[in-house]
């Protein structure tokens, strides 16, 4: 029986309709050494949001230096040709600021928040980050020990353990496959000369997009462009977008295989399947969404746990299967990983929340309801518009839209595509990637009860409805 939303779900999705519709437009201008400048200016705004992606992640590392990207990122707030360590915080402490930066498997992100009139010092502080770290090899030494800690906190991440270990199984030998931070022996071995390649090699003019939102001026912001990263240098041959960190050579190809961890030590047992999903572009990306907000995401201790409308979530709950389960959709360059992430504190439970888990997986090729796919495509776009709230938000969906396929989809756009999509795409994007497919597999915990992986594996066949 079909749940009708609450108001308050109602509420959110008007909230996203009204967003999508008022949001202001983005306008991007691409200098001649190819790089891309973009700003969403927000009339009302006092603040700013400035940062640059880079089409450069782990992907663009081998075994050898896997986990200089992240090694560069925690070195480049360590002083520049021109400004010492004590220099640069001071200069962000007395605008105000705030100054960031993150590494993923395809890109690398510095930005900044600031008042308007604080623009100009942010752009040149970011452009002096990028392309004049010192990179010492004092603070190369120091900052070891600290990554290393870093590492040791993250071990302590389970879901964080679980997704690195998902992608060692599902791409293995493959870049993709590859930690971020990168194994013990690397961050202890990575040299200067290690992190300057890396740079020389991947932080070109044409693999950049500077983008600004919120109290900013897009003539302005390219003409701050144009002084502070006019010289940088393109790419030898033309990079397209989203491209930048994959090996010309590598084909990426998904791997049917598995990684338990059991450790009776943790309370609880961790367990990711997934499937090969879709990439940026792909045309079945947001079916791809869609499919995965119709299996949705559930948690116990949640105040609505026992009102979701997702049929797993119904029996999960009813059955006590589970402490939580996350529906996911990843997109890469060329590929993604489309799955689940199951916790459950009672080990006796594994059994039957897997056989559950992919009974509702494909049940989506054959029987998904009209019903079902219009609440998740309501739920879909409150979660994706309503999360563009703030100018830090939209910088980053205008980056990584920009970085990874080169075009922009307005909050109005992705509004209409996800109402384009109809229930027979649903079913049709079940039947491509989840019937009868290989599935990757990871688990950490108190797993003894997991079922066999070609079990598992037979399942993807034997529950079709």
């Amino acid at each position: 029986m079909h749940r009708v939303l609450s108001r308050a779900a109602k509420l959110s999705v008007r909230q996203a309709h009204s967003f999508a519709l008022n949001a202001p437009k983005t306008r991007t201008t691409t200098l001649p050494n190819g790089l891309t400048v973009a700003s969403e200016a927000h009339p009302a705004a006092q603040t700013s949001t400035v940062g640059v992606w880079i089409d450069a992640g782990s992907r663009a590392e081998n075994e050898a230096n896997n986990g200089t990207a992240h090694f560069l990122e925690h070195l480049s707030f360590k002083g520049t040709a021109n400004r010492s360590q004590k220099k640069l915080e001071l200069e962000i402490e007395q605008i105000g600021g705030h100054l960031n930066a993150y590494t993923s498997r395809e890109n690398t992100v510095f930005y900044a928040k600031s008042l308007k009139k604080d623009v100009p010092k942010v752009v040149d502080i970011l452009s002096d980050i990028l392309q004049r770290s010192k990179l010492e090899p004092q603070a190369i030494e120091n900052e070891r020990s600290v990554i290393i800690r870093e590492s040791e906190e993250v071990d302590k991440i389970y879901e964080e353990v679980l997704f690195d270990h998902l992608h060692s199984v599902a791409f293995q030998g493959q870049s993709l496959g590859r930690t971020i931070l990168g194994p013990k022996e690397n961050i202890e071995t990575i040299t200067q000369s290690d992190l300057q390649k890396y740079i020389g090699a991947n932080y070109k003019a044409d693999r950049m997009v500077l983008v600004g939102t919120g109290a900013v001026e897009h003539e302005e912001l390219v003409e701050l462009a144009k002084k502070h990263f006019g010289n940088l240098p393109a790419s030898d041959v033309k990079v397209l977008p989203g491209t930048g960190s994959i090996n010309p050579k590598e084909v990426t190809k998904f791997v049917g295989s598995e990684v338990r961890v059991r450790d009776d030590t943790i309370p609880t047992a961790h367990v990711a399947i997934a499937v090969e999903g879709v990439s940026w572009s792909s045309p079945d990306y947001y079916p791809a969404l869609v499919a995965q907000a119709v299996i949705g995401s559930w948690d116990r201790v949640s105040s609505t746990a026992n009102t979701q409308g997702s049929k797993l979530a119904q029996i999960v709950s009813r059955n006590n299967l589970a402490s939580s389960f996350m529906s996911f959709s990843t997109s890469y360059h060329d590929t993604g990983l489309w799955g689940i992430y199951l916790v459950s504190d009672d080990e006796h439970t594994l059994d039957d929340l897997v056989h559950f888990t992919l009974k509702q997986w494909n049940r989506l090729s054959v029987d998904v309801s009209d019903a079902e796919v219009e609440r998740a495509k309501s739920q879909l776009k409150a979660s994706l518009l309503l999360s563009l709230d703030g100018t830090t938000a939209s910088a980053e969906d205008i980056g990584r839209q920009l970085i990874t396929t080169g075009i922009r989809q307005s909050p109005e756009e992705v509004e209409k595509v996800i109402d384009a999509v109809t229930t027979k795409d649903v079913k049709a994007f079940a039947d491509k990637y989840l019937w009868d497919q290989d599935v990757a597999i990871a688990g950490l915990g108190k797993i003894q009860f997991l079922r066999d992986y070609m079990r598992i594996r037979n399942d993807m066949t034997m529950l079709r409805w």
